[in-house]
């Protein structure tokens, strides 16, 4: 029983921790471990009795404010959970036409290699289970079979629906010019480019808060760029992207078994997808 309760904490403490990875919340948690053994070090080496007074008493507070300094995250962990267990959708999903769903993949693939030929700018957001209902409401409503002359003609520059994502759902373009929630994570931040915008925040921010795979294309750069589960590969050329596009939508790919696997743990999933 104890090696079993070892684990099980151990089990705890890495959900934990993999879930604030990349998050601004990582480098709050490492400044107050470093404050917490700054201050066990001093009131252990040096004898302060009313300090150690001070820290005893403020001590309760600070661990009553760690639920409000890390609320993203955790409603960011409780919501994958509770994805997670969507059985129904799952098994709906896995009914879905793969034929069109194909057809889908192979028609992004050549509208986002001619819009990085010519560098106009677009974000393509394809749902997978999880509902998009809330961000395909803030667009224009199309319903439209996916052809590349379609996306090519969404995102050319200046034309009414060029701004704001594509929602492509069972293989059918759904709504235009949506609007997607911005990434509050540090990806983005580190990445040696300052070229990554909006659409770059929107890509990873649908992908935060569901299991959408997103399409960005940069209006700078032209480079093509996918994001999935919060992390995001850049500077892919179109083969590489109907590989990885061709494995997320699948048949196989979407068993209730490794669609699970995969919202807890997606870098297991990274070669092959």
């Amino acid at each position: 029983m104890s090696v079993l309760d070892i684990l099980l904490v151990t089990f705890i403490f890495f959900i934990l921790l993999y879930s604030l990875r990349d998050t601004q919340a990582m480098v709050l948690l490492r400044g107050m471990i470093f404050l917490v053994v700054a201050l066990v070090l001093l009131t252990t080496l040096v004898e302060l009795p009313a300090f150690s007074w001070l820290i005893r008493s403020i001590l309760p507070a600070l661990l009553l404010a760690i639920p409000v300094i890390f609320a993203p995250e955790i409603r960011r962990a409780l919501e994958r959970l509770g994805r997670a267990g969507t059985v129904t959708l799952i098994q709906a999903a896995t009914q879905s036409p793969g034929e069109e769903m194909q057809k889908a993949v192979h028609s992004v693939v050549q509208a986002t290699a001619r819009l990085s030929a010519r560098q106009h700018g677009a974000l393509i957001v394809i749902q997978r289970l999880d509902s998009l209902e809330q961000y395909i409401e803030t667009g224009v409503q199309m319903r439209a079979h996916v052809t590349p002359e379609l996306l090519l003609q969404i995102f050319y520059p200046d034309t009414p629906l060029h701004d704001g994502a594509v929602i492509i759902a069972q293989g059918r373009v759904v709504a235009a010019a949506c609007v997607m929630p911005l990434s509050a994570s540090g990806v983005l931040n580190r990445s040696p480019e300052r070229q990554m915008g909006l659409r770059h925040r929107a890509a990873l921010g649908i992908s935060e808060v569901s299991d959408a795979v997103s399409v960005v294309v940069s209006e700078q750069s032209g480079s093509i760029s996918i994001s999935h589960a919060g992390r995001m590969i850049r500077r892919i050329d179109p083969e590489r992207l109907e590989n990885i596009l061709t494995a997320f939508f699948r048949p196989e790919a979407t068993t209730p078994q490794r669609i699970w696997l995969q919202r807890f743990f997606p870098y297991l999933f990274r070669k092959d997808d």
